[in-house]
C-alpha cells in the first residue's frame, strides 16, 4: 500500500538546512564552492594524448560556464569567511596544481588573483608565505608572458609585503632568486600597461623601503642571469638590464599616460635613490642620464604640476609627489652644479615654480588658520598631512636657498623680465628662508641690488636684520 506523502518540511528546518550550508556569515553556498573547486580539479587533470599535444607551450581554452564560476569563486574570496573556507579546503594546493599543469593564462590570472584576495588575511599570508614551493612558484610567475597574470602576480607580492609578519620572508626570497631583478626591469623597460607599472613600481617601492641593503644590489646589478622564457615579443635573450635606465622608461611611459598614481610611485622610487651615495651616482655618472633625468623633473614641476592656474589648495594633492621630485632635483644640484644643464641661465623658471609652491603652502596655511581660534591652535598637535607639507616646504627651502646661491646679476635681470622674480615672490622666499637660510638671502641680496637697487632696498626695509654682504 501507498503512504501519504510527508508533508512539506518547516520554515525552520529551511532555515537550518540554509545556514548549515552557507560559509560563515555569508550567503555563500559551500555545496556549490565544493563543486566548483571539484570541476577545477577535474579541468586541470584532464589528459591529452600525446598526438593533441603538438606543441607544449599550446594554450588551452576556459570554457565559459568554467570561467563565470571561477570568477565568483574570486570575487567571492575578498570575504574574509570564504578566504579561510577556501583555506581550509586547501585551495592554495589546488591552485599549485592548477600553476603545474595548466596552459590556460587566463586560468592561471584568475588562480593567483585569489590567492592574492585571500592573502589579505593575515592568517591565511602567513601560511601562503611559508609555503617556500608555493613562494618558489608566485617569483617564477614574475616572468610570465602574460600581463594580466604578471597583474595579479604583483598584488599579491604587494600584499604580503605589506603583512609585517612575513614581509621579511619574501624580502629574503627575492633576494635570492636573481632572476626577479631581471623580471622587473624588463617590465619597466618594455611593458606599455600602464596599470602594470604602477604595480610593478609599488612593490620596487615596497621592497627598498624594508631592505636598504637590496636597493643597493639592485643599483650596482648591471645584469643578472637568464630568466627561463621571455615574453612572446622579446628577443631571444634578455639585455644587459641597468636598474636606472629602466626606471626612468618606465616613467616615461606613465607620464605619457598621465598617471598621477604611476607618477607618484616612482618619483619616491627615486628619492628613495638619492638616499644612497650609489643610488645618486647611478643617475647623474652617465651625463646624458643626468641631464635626462634633470630634464624631466624640470618639465614636470615647470609645466605640469602647481600651475599658476592651479589653486593653492593643489598643494595638499601634490604634495608627496613634489617631495620626491624636489628631493631628487636637490640631490643632482649638490652633485652636478658644473653641468651645462645646471647652468642657472636655463633654471630661473625652477625658481619661479619653487616659490609658487612656496606661495601656495603659505596661503593654504592662511584658510586653514582663519577657520581656527587662537585657543584652538595651541591645542592642535602636528597632524599627518601637516607632516607631510612640513616635508615639502623642508625640501622646497633647501634647494631654492642653494639655486639662489648660484644665481648672477644676468640671472636675476632674465628673471625679473621674464616673470619669475618679483617684489611679492622675493617676500614669499625671504618669509619662508629666514631665520635658517639666512646666509643664502644675505649672498644673494647683493647680485639682486646690481640689478634692482630698488627692489633690495624695499626688501632691506621689509626685512631689517639683513646684512648685505660684499
Amino acid at each position: 500500500m501507498d503512504r501519504n506523502p510527508s508533508p512539506p518540511s518547516s520554515d525552520g528546518e529551511e532555515e537550518t538546512a540554509v545556514a548549515e550550508d552557507s560559509i560563515g556569515n555569508t550567503v555563500y553556498s559551500k555545496h556549490w564552492l565544493f563543486s566548483v573547486l571539484t570541476k577545477l580539479i577535474e579541468f586541470i587533470s584532464q589528459k591529452k594524448d600525446d598526438s593533441e599535444l603538438n606543441d607544449v607551450e599550446e594554450q588551452m581554452e576556459l570554457d565559459e560556464d568554467m570561467e563565470n564560476d571561477i570568477c565568483k569563486v574570486w570575487d567571492m574570496s575578498m570575504d574574509k569567511d570564504v578566504a579561510l573556507f577556501l583555506q581550509e579546503f586547501k585551495a592554495p594546493d589546488i591552485f599549485m596544481g592548477v600553476f603545474a599543469k595548466s596552459k590556460c593564462p587566463r586560468l592561471t590570472e584568475i588562480c593567483v588573483g585569489i590567492l592574492g584576495n585571500m592573502a589579505c588575511c593575515q592568517e591565511i599570508c602567513v601560511s601562503i608565505s611559508k609555503d617556500e614551493n608555493l613562494g618558489q612558484v608566485v617569483l617564477q610567475h614574475l616572468c610570465d608572458s602574460d600581463s594580466p597574470t604578471l597583474l595579479e602576480t604583483c598584488r599579491l607580492l604587494l600584499t604580503c609585503l605589506c603583512q609585517s609578519d612575513v614581509a621579511s620572508i619574501w624580502v629574503e626570497r627575492i633576494r635570492e632568486s636573481p632572476s626577479v631583478y631581471d623580471c622587473i626591469c624588463f617590465i619597466m623597460s618594455s611593458s606599455t600597461n600602464v596599470e602594470l607599472l604602477v604595480k610593478v613600481g609599488e612593490v620596487v617601492d615596497k621592497l627598498f623601503d624594508l631592505d636598504e641593503e637590496l636597493m643597493l644590489n639592485w643599483i650596482k646589478n648591471n645584469s643578472s642571469q637568464s630568466v627561463g622564457q621571455p615574453a612572446d615579443d622579446s628577443p631571444g635573450e634578455l639585455p644587459d638590464f641597468k636598474f636606472v635606465p629602466c626606471v626612468f622608461e618606465a616613467v616615461k611611459q606613465i607620464s605619457s599616460d598621465n598617471s598621477s598614481e604611476g607618477l607618484d610611485v616612482y618619483m619616491h622610487i627615486l628619492q628613495l635613490l638619492t638616499t644612497v651615495d650609489e643610488g645618486i651616482q647611478a643617475i647623474v655618472q652617465v651625463p646624458d642620464r643626468g641631464k635626462k633625468t634633470w630634464n624631466l623633473l624640470y618639465d614636470l614641476l615647470c609645466h605640469e604640476l602647481c600651475q599658476p592656474d592651479d589653486p593653492p589648495v593643489i598643494i595638499q594633492e601634490q604634495k608627496t609627489v613634489l617631495a620626491s621630485i624636489l628631493s631628487v632635483l636637490l640631490a643632482i644640484f649638490a652633485s652636478q652644479i658644473e653641468q651645462d644643464y645646471m647652468k642657472m641661465e636655463k633654471n630661473v623658471p625652477l625658481i619661479d615654480s619653487l616659490i609658487r609652491i612656496l606661495q601656495n603652502m603659505d596661503e593654504c596655511g592662511k584658510r586653514s588658520d582663519s577657520k581656527l581660534k587662537p585657543e584652538d591652535l595651541e591645542k592642535l598637535g602636528t597632524t599627518e598631512e601637516d607632516f607631510h607639507l612640513k616635508i615639502l616646504k623642508d625640501i622646497c627651502c633647501e634647494l631654492l636657498s642653494n639655486m639662489l646661491q648660484e644665481l648672477s646679476k644676468e640671472n636675476v635681470l632674465q628673471g625679473l623680465k621674464q616673470g619669475h622674480l618679483s617684489e611679492q615672490k622675493c617676500i614669499c622666499a625671504f618669509q619662508n628662508l629666514l631665520p635658517l637660510y639666512l646666509s643664502s638671502v644675505e649672498s644673494f641680496l647683493p647680485v639682486l641690488n646690481e640689478a634692482d637697487p630698488t627692489l633690495a632696498g624695499t626688501l632691506e626695509k621689509r626685512f631689517p636684520g639683513l646684512q648685505r654682504q660684499t
